[in-house]
């Protein structure tokens, strides 16, 4: 297995609103890892083996998570402290990616892609126990720690650095993603494969719809009671997990930044998916 890297260059606007900081990781030793030291600094693009997602190094910041809400479950909005940086999926976990973790038998459901196509396109059907299947397969297969992002560290990344509706602006605009109303080849069709739009400032693509994705966060009616550090909130319904991006079903609405959604554990779709997150130490 192999690392890749390369770097993203941020906005001046990115970096005004943030305090990047650089880190060093090691890899893990081990028959199926290369032993090599790599300094991850925010920007680095980089994957941990050669099935697994790639990942974005996100810069240590603060921001207003919330902010431009229009229906009450968005707000109120409050300062989230970012305090360290972590890396987060480039893309959506794809299909691809799912069935390597099911060929290790770390996963235990091979989830409907309804005739969609796999490959690159954004695993759909899995609920929330099945994504905690992944990440903890993920975590042993590479030695680091993988998980399912917060609430709070999903916006923060999504925004990029933005204060607006969405990454590019307040518009949602056309063909800038995949939703119901955004007049791309896939709305309100299926899915599209990973990566088939414009990415924030982060680098990241597809946070505005495509498939929703799961957070960690137990769902809460609204933000009162927050944490004031970006970590999951594990208060209130825990039956009810949060999910965040909207997707290719619902309009263009559902796709803005601070929008929130809930979904029961247990229940599994075809129009939600999941990022990972990982720990850079």
């Amino acid at each position: 297995m192999h690392k890749h890297y390369k770097m993203w260059r941020f906005s001046p606007l990115v970096l005004l609103l943030i305090a990047t900081v650089s880190v060093a990781a090691v890899s893990t030793s081990g028959p199926a890892r290369a032993q090599e030291s790599v300094a991850l600094e925010p920007g680095a693009v980089f994957r941990d083996c050669d099935n697994c997602p790639e990942m974005v190094v996100v810069p240590a910041g603060l921001f207003v998570m919330g902010i431009g809400g229009k229906t009450a479950r968005e707000g109120p909005p409050h300062r989230v402290v970012v305090p360290q940086p972590f890396a987060i999926g480039r893309y959506e976990v794809t299909f691809d990616e799912w069935e390597a973790c099911l060929a290790a038998g770390g996963c235990s459901h091979d989830p409907d892609d309804h005739q969609w196509g796999r490959g690159t396109r954004p695993v759909i059907n899995v609920d929330y126990g099945k994504v905690e299947e992944y990440v903890a397969w993920i975590s042993k297969e590479t030695g680091q720690r993988y998980y399912i992002p917060s609430e709070a560290e999903w916006e923060y990344a999504h925004r990029g650095g933005t204060v607006t509706a969405y990454p590019w602006g307040d518009e949602a605009g056309e063909n800038k993603a995949n939703c119901k109303d955004c007049k791309s080849q896939w709305s309100a069709h299926s899915t599209a494969p990973v990566g088939s739009f414009e990415p924030n400032a982060f680098g990241l693509y597809d946070t505005v719809a495509n498939a929703f994705e799961w957070v960690a966060d137990c769902w809460n009616p609204t933000h009162e009671g927050a944490p004031k550090m970006a970590v999951a909130r594990t208060d209130g319904n825990c039956k009810l997990r949060v999910m965040r991006g909207g997707s290719f079903y619902y309009y263009k609405k559902v796709g803005r930044a601070s929008y929130r959604a809930k979904n029961p554990v247990n229940v599994k779709s075809y129009w939600l998916g999941f990022r990972v997150a990982r720990e850079v130490r």
